[in-house]
């Protein structure tokens, strides 16, 4: 007998790990990255009441100068936790606040270098928590704080006065070396949080794209959350012949291959033992022909064994990665659904919009996926996979084609401009690939989904992700050409960027009319609800408004790109930001209808939390802009509520 609706909500939400009140413990919500909150004092018929209760400024801008903060980007997702609202600013500063007031308690000062070498950029999107249970909470360091830095180190601090843990590493912090010399200072950073799985720390990297085909390991390496000692690593390239993804490398296997980084959120199952690594592209990320083969582990969704390291099951989302489609989104994990019984599965969102959901033990997929014939390419030296994944439900959060009808403009010329463009590049269906006329490649490589990340219902079984929709131009050019060519906008495009160890330079822009609008229809940014266990989509609404590119500001909601994250409350509001107009947002879960919305001080390009204190619920979002893309900066925390 099958399961009423009822039931199975009843199940879903009684095995569901939601934050409590008054924590926000992971920069996910839980653990398994449902970004889901049991608080409900916020509603869709109060929302609209909601203000400003106190906003907080980190000194950053001033701090740095108009030079060095140029080159940061402010994407922090705080935490609750100790009775403290921890920021990490992109200087690695970590600072702890009273969650109801915003006032300053403690500052955790990293003091890091201030000479990373362009393209690298100052980041921290985060901090990662540890509670010592066999503590007392007057004990020091029985919360501790973990990360890593721009200057890879890794610390951690108490969360209750900011203060180094004597016992972990040298006094509170642990060298984190790369696998061989930067090419340039920065090369190898430590931007995001690390995972916690049990008294296991697990920490990923980011390394910078398309710079070398012998780039630094991307390893992840495990410490002792108690004293930092090195437990494990797992390098997504395999190094020894006896691995059986070793021939996916080609006759000679690997070499000196580099990356397969684990850059964004982690996800982790404390009860099984599990950690899931989204692993990102080998390098370089646009040509290939120095690794022939599928190139596993590499853009695959990899399950560990937490305390061992040990490769339990992998999925390669992508073969043979030219793109920079790497795995950005962090993996969900719920249960769902299935003949009456709840199974456990892990999904793993795409740059690429698609939905890959799988059994969380094993591996196998919840919903078939196929195999199908993609396009191929011409330039001399690559290779090129003939079939790519493509799962059967749920469909895809985007279209995945490229046709004249696509175009569109303000009016018939930039519309008849983009037609034109269109007719002098490669195009068609996705995984059209990267080529020397110059091909569009859509999705961008911003996504798609990016690192935000999904949230979940537990109530609804909806998933939430925002996307962008927007397309680019990727040509290769020898290196002869490349040297030749030094156009720039800064943004739209820039000069042809070398790929050291190949043959060719990567030239990426934008693909947008003569006005700077993206040449396909929009909506150019989305929200979308999907139900999981039915893998269809429930609803699907425009994100963003272009009212700041207009001589008048009206909201025009043609959607925007966006980087960031939505959360969910029981109260049946998602909140976001995200979006290039410098809004916060408010939806209603059920019908995706916006609620409210509110104009920041800076872009924000992040994902809000929600917590209670004092008996007052509190939205709280970190908006500081990006400095690799158009953006107001600024160093703001802002938290709002309902009127106390």
């Amino acid at each position: 007998m099958r399961l009423t609706g009822l039931v199975i909500s009843v199940l879903i939400f009684a095995g569901f790990n939601s934050t409590m009140a008054d924590e926000w413990l992971v920069h996910g919500g839980d653990k398994q990255g449902t970004r889901y909150s049991s608080l409900k004092q916020i509603t869709p018929g109060n929302v609209d009441d909601l203000e400003l209760a106190w906003q907080y400024r980190t000194g950053e801008k001033q701090r740095r100068g108009d030079e060095i903060f140029a080159q940061s980007k402010d994407q922090n997702i705080p935490l609750v936790v100790a009775g403290n609202l921890i920021v990490c600013t992109p200087f690695n500063r970590v600072i702890g606040l009273d969650p109801a007031s915003g006032k300053e308690r403690w500052v955790f000062d990293a003091e890091i270098s201030l000479d990373l070498e362009e393209p690298s950029t100052y980041a921290c999107r985060g901090v990662a928590h540890w509670r010592d249970d066999d503590s007392s909470e007057e004990e020091a360091c029985h919360d501790r704080l973990l990360f890593g830095t721009n200057d890879l180190r890794f610390f951690a601090i108490d969360a209750r006065t900011g203060k180094q843990c004597a016992g972990f590493g040298d006094g509170g912090v642990v060298q984190l070396p790369p696998s061989k010399p930067e090419l340039y200072r920065g090369e190898l950073q430590h931007q995001f949080p690390p995972a916690v799985i049990n008294d296991v720390v697990v920490i990923g990297s980011a390394i910078g794209d398309n710079q070398r085909s012998d780039s630094p390991s991307g390893r992840v390496q495990a410490f002792s959350v108690r004293d930092g000692s090195r437990l494990w690593e797992f390098d997504a390239i395999p190094r020894s012949e006896d691995d059986p993804a070793y021939d996916s490398w080609g006759e000679n296997g690997p070499g000196s291959a580099g990356s397969g980084n684990v850059w964004a959120h982690m996800a982790v199952d404390e009860e099984r033992d599990m950690i899931f690594l989204p692993v990102s592209s080998p390098s370089p990320d646009n040509y290939g022909g120095t690794r022939p083969g599928n190139n596993e582990y590499t853009n695959s969704l990899v399950a560990l064994r937490g305390s061992t390291g040990e490769k339990i099951w992998h999925y390669q989302i992508l073969h043979h990665g030219i793109w920079d489609y790497d795995l950005a989104p962090q993996p969900l994990l719920v249960d769902l659904p299935r003949d009456g019984v709840m199974v456990p599965v892990v999904v793993q969102n795409t740059k690429q919009g698609l939905i890959f959901v799988f059994h969380r033990e094993t591996g196998e997929p919840f919903f078939p996926i196929e195999e199908r014939p993609v396009p191929q390419g011409d330039v001399p030296g690559e290779w090129y996979s003939p079939t790519q994944p493509f799962p059967v439900k749920p469909p895809p959060l985007i279209k995945l084609t490229v046709t004249a009808d696509d175009m569109w403009g303000f009016t018939f010329w930039d519309k008849g401009k983009c037609r034109d463009m269109l007719a002098e590049l490669r195009h068609g269906e996705i995984y059209t690939p990267p080529s020397l006329q110059g091909s569009v490649i859509s999705p961008w490589t911003g996504g798609g989904a990016n690192w935000g990340g999904p949230a979940f219902d537990p109530k609804s079984g909806l998933m939430i992700i925002n996307t962008s929709r927007v397309m680019k131009v990727s040509q290769l050019v020898t290196l002869e050409d490349a040297e030749k060519d030094t156009s720039s906008d800064g943004f739209h495009y820039g000069p042809p960027e070398e790929m050291r160890g190949t043959p060719y330079a990567i030239k990426d822009q934008l693909f947008t009319s003569p006005w700077g609008a993206p040449c396909n229809k929009p909506p150019w940014g989305g929200l979308t609800a999907v139900d999981l266990a039915n893998g269809t989509i429930k609803w699907d609404v425009a994100l963003g408004s272009i009212e700041d590119q207009l001589p008048i500001p009206i909201p025009w909601n043609l959607g925007m790109p966006n980087i960031g994250g939505p959360i969910i409350t029981a109260g049946g509001v998602i909140f976001i930001a995200a979006t290039m107009d410098q809004n916060f947002r408010a939806f209603d879960i059920k019908t995706g209808e916006e609620l409210w919305r509110d104009k920041l001080p800076a872009t924000t390009m992040t994902t809000p939390i929600t917590y209670e204190a004092n008996g007052r619920q509190y939205v709280v979002v970190v908006s500081g802009g990006h400095g690799e893309v158009p953006s107001v900066r600024g160093d703001y925390v802002s938290a709002y509520a309902l009127p106390d």
